[in-house]
């Protein structure tokens, strides 16, 4: 699509969780598979739906849930209604596609889902190491009998702006940080660093002030999605089109996840005591205790635990470490490859 900016470009203060570094292949798929991108207009594809909440708990009250309806509901218009972006034998070679893959049997549509992949290797930093140059997550990399984590330049999606600068391939090898590291928790947790550890999270003895302008601004954008949904769910009441209605209400839901994932990782006061701190590093001792000898998978669950992120510099070779329990503060610490 050249030329036409992707989404999150277009619109980025409705995008904010998003890199607006162009079109992805699950935004192409839903225009490929909406047949209102033929130009057509098309009604009643989606029914609402009311059901219990609880079924064990009537007076919970009821929720409202939108489900395809049949083929025999849907109404489309007799004339093109608005301008086409892509044509009726596209849209119809790629639901022929699509179905002919599906005939496949489970096997073949369990290829059409994203997952984790299995492999025979347990990365220890799996889904916790993202590249600086392109804010992307490292793919773990088996090479002989080590392991590294690579960023790609070529799966990048053409004309991002992380292509000017970002090398061919970028290589972090496990084994370079995982001793360091490990170490290093473990020492920070230690019964003899306690101290030293909490006066360094806190930065002086006593409290310490919580960015709460990143707090304000998810609690801001979290408001701002509920109220959106609430005026859709209004309109749609109303007896708007359905149809047209459905992206917004992704969109606003999206975002609204998006808020209140960044708030529940946000510590939900203004100011952490000394207490909490403490108390904060004496939960975490175990943690420290173990990462020493545990096995790959053992460190993926401690890892987890501690709320370790990392970020590669390839260019510096340096490793941005932070670590952020979740609803605590965070303390980071930086160290060379």
């Amino acid at each position: 699509m050249t030329g036409i900016r992707c989404p999150s470009a277009r619109r980025p203060e409705q995008n904010k969780h998003r890199l607006a570094d162009g079109w992805q292949g699950s935004t192409i798929r839903s225009i490929l598979e909406n047949p209102r991108y033929t130009g057509y207009a098309f009604f009643g594809r989606w029914a609402r739906q009311e059901m219990l909440l609880d079924p064990d708990d009537v007076a919970a009250g009821h929720v409202t849930r939108f489900r395809r309806a049949s083929a025999d509901r849907v109404v489309r218009s007799r004339k093109p209604a608005h301008p086409e972006i892509i044509s009726v034998e596209d849209f119809t070679a790629v639901q022929l596609a699509r179905r002919s893959r599906a005939a496949g049997g489970l096997e073949a549509r369990r290829k059409l889902e994203r997952g984790p992949k299995a492999t025979k290797w347990t990365y220890a930093f799996r889904g916790r190491v993202r590249c600086d140059h392109c804010k992307r997550k490292m793919e773990g990399t088996p090479r002989d009998t080590r392991i590294y984590y690579r960023c790609a330049a070529r799966t990048l999606v053409p004309g991002s702006p992380a292509l000017t600068d970002h090398p061919k391939n970028i290589y972090l090898p496990e084994a370079a940080l995982l001793g360091p590291l490990n170490s290093y928790i473990h020492d920070a947790f230690s019964e003899d660093q306690r101290d030293a550890t909490v006066d360094a999270m806190l930065g002086v003895a006593g409290d310490v002030n919580v960015n709460s302008q990143r707090t304000a601004d998810a609690q801001r954008r979290l408001t701002q999605a509920k109220t959106r949904l609430a005026r859709l769910t209004q309109a749609i009441e109303a007896g708007a089109d359905l149809e047209a209605l459905i992206e917004p209400l992704n969109r606003a839901r999206e975002e609204r996840d998006a808020a209140a994932e960044e708030l529940a990782r946000t510590p939900a006061g203004s100011e952490l005591g000394r207490a909490d701190v403490e108390a904060l590093v004496d939960s975490l001792a175990d943690a420290g205790r173990q990462v020493i000898s545990a096995s790959p998978a053992r460190l993926q669950e401690l890892y987890e635990e501690i709320g370790l992120e990392l970020v590669y510099n390839a260019k510096e070779r340096m490793v941005d470490v932070t670590i952020r329990p979740p609803r605590r503060v965070s303390t980071r610490v930086r160290g060379g490859t």
